[in-house]
């Protein structure tokens, strides 16, 4: 029996079954290693290229313009628990408005390989995704951000200044140092028997308080299912070791110290009520009070990048993107008319 059979049948299999029984009547649909099942918003491609002695496949989604093309290219990098699908509503009103829009999704997520191992650093993931617009024919582009994206944005620009035509950070982690504020290591073994725990239930009361702070709309659950089924389908273990990699990954390299560094035009779209900060859910009380107030961390931060522009969603989450797609992809689409 072929792979494809296999996983298929595995598929068939688990997706009858619950993603935890404690979980509530959330859809427990059950996803591949490389998130097989579920559909992604506009087709679906794959760079495969060679990186660390191993063959790695980048899941990505090239979306030309709808109409009026304006012969700017819109690269959108995903966050930790996101993917390029989650940026769904942008991609459609981006390329509304004549952009080509690439989304790809990073190794070790998603659509992407879960390689059993690999050297997860910023400048990698930067140099990967350079090389898919090399392939891609992308000389230059407009990097946009969201979450643990706006670190590799920032990482991205800083790399490759002359290949980005401007930096938009969408409420990005990084703003802060958590672990020079106090917030504690883990190990790679510890973050791995974290992520091994995910369930439906879990992902939803996170989202629910972080991304759309306390409010729910149905269009909210299929990122949980997305999310949830990733995690626990048949690559589940592969998933959460690379998870576990990606988080020491965040937590030990930050971009902090160099946003004072950068030479492009940048926008920060802040969603003011944000309190991401990694290891904040570990930290001692008087830690925890200090790290991921988004509405310091913003405009702080805004002062430190040279001519930066700072736009706030006063009231908004994490995900602004999700959570207001309207709102947010106007406010997008008419600062990049500025440049």
């Amino acid at each position: 029996m072929s792979p494809t059979h296999v996983l298929k049948k595995s598929l068939g299999i688990l997706t009858s079954l619950a993603l935890f029984s404690t979980a509530p009547a959330i859809a427990a649909n059950v996803y591949g290693e490389q998130l097989e099942g579920f559909q992604y918003p506009y087709t679906l491609q794959h760079f495969n290229f060679s990186s660390q002695q191993q063959p790695l496949s980048m899941g990505y989604m090239d979306v030309k313009p709808a109409q009026n093309a304006n012969g700017q290219t819109v690269v959108l990098m995903h966050g930790k628990n996101f993917c390029g699908a989650t940026w769904e509503e942008t991609i459609r009103a981006l390329s509304q408005k004549g952009y080509r829009v690439i989304a790809p999704d990073q190794i070790g997520f998603c659509s992407s390989t879960k390689p059993a191992n690999y050297q997860y650093t910023f400048q990698q993931l930067a140099e990967n995704t350079h090389q898919l617009l090399s392939h891609l024919g992308v000389e230059k582009a407009i990097i946009i951000g969201h979450s643990t994206g706006g670190m590799l944005a920032t990482r991205y620009a800083l790399m490759y200044p002359a290949q980005t035509q401007k930096l938009v950070l969408a409420n990005p982690i990084g703003l802060e140092d958590w672990k020079a504020k106090g917030a504690p290591w883990r190990s790679v073994d510890q973050w791995y028997q974290r992520e091994l725990k995910l369930s439906a239930a879990g992902i939803k009361k996170y989202e629910q308080n972080t991304y759309y702070m306390g409010r729910w709309k149905p269009e909210y659950d299929k990122w949980v299912d997305m999310l949830a089924g990733l995690n626990n389908g048949p690559g589940h273990k592969k998933v959460a070791w690379n998870s576990a990699l990606i988080y020491d990954m965040i937590f030990t390299q930050p971009v902090y110290y160099e946003f004072k560094d950068l030479k492009v035009p940048t926008t920060l779209l802040i969603g003011t009520s944000d309190t991401t900060a990694i290891g904040s859910d570990i930290a001692s009380p008087e830690v925890k009070a200090k790290l991921g107030d988004y509405n310091v961390l913003g405009k702080a931060v805004a002062k430190q990048i040279p001519g930066a522009r700072l736009i706030e969603f006063p009231g908004m989450g994490h995900a602004p993107q999700m959570e207001e797609p309207a709102k947010f992809n106007q406010t997008l689409i008419d600062d990049l008319a500025r440049q």
